[in-house]
């Protein structure tokens, strides 16, 4: 894996830590400055939703990272490109369904991961 697939690959992993950790543990709290759009009474009630979310976030950077920690370069590149795959079509999902922000958050960054393959 090139170094600029190396750093993308680990931004989105890092990201993917901090979603999870607003998802699973900053719900109720910094969430609210976060998801604007949800009203206020609503974080409470949809906190268990929340944290399942999160920790399929959780999951998509354990991936990532895994593929940084995969010594044969094609066997790394091939795990990096699935993960980066699933996070593009949770990107898309999330953005036809909850909000048009989550594909530039999300499926921007995935795209730009796996175009760095290319290169």
């Amino acid at each position: 894996m090139n170094l600029l697939s190396q750093i993308i690959v680990g931004f989105i992993a890092v990201l993917h830590l901090y979603i999870l950790w607003l998802e699973m543990f900053a719900w109720t709290t910094r969430a609210k400055k976060v998801f604007k759009t949800i009203p206020e009474d609503q974080f409470e009630k949809t906190k268990v939703m929340a944290a399942n979310q999160g920790l399929y976030n959780g999951f998509l950077a354990a991936g990532l990272i895994w593929s940084l920690l995969i010594i044969d370069v094609t066997w790394s590149k091939n795990v990096a490109l699935f993960f980066l795959v699933c996070v593009l079509i949770a990107g898309i999902y999330g953005a036809m369904t909850a909000s048009k922000r989550i594909f530039f958050v999300q499926a921007i960054p995935a795209i730009l991961g796996i175009l760095s393959f290319l290169v």
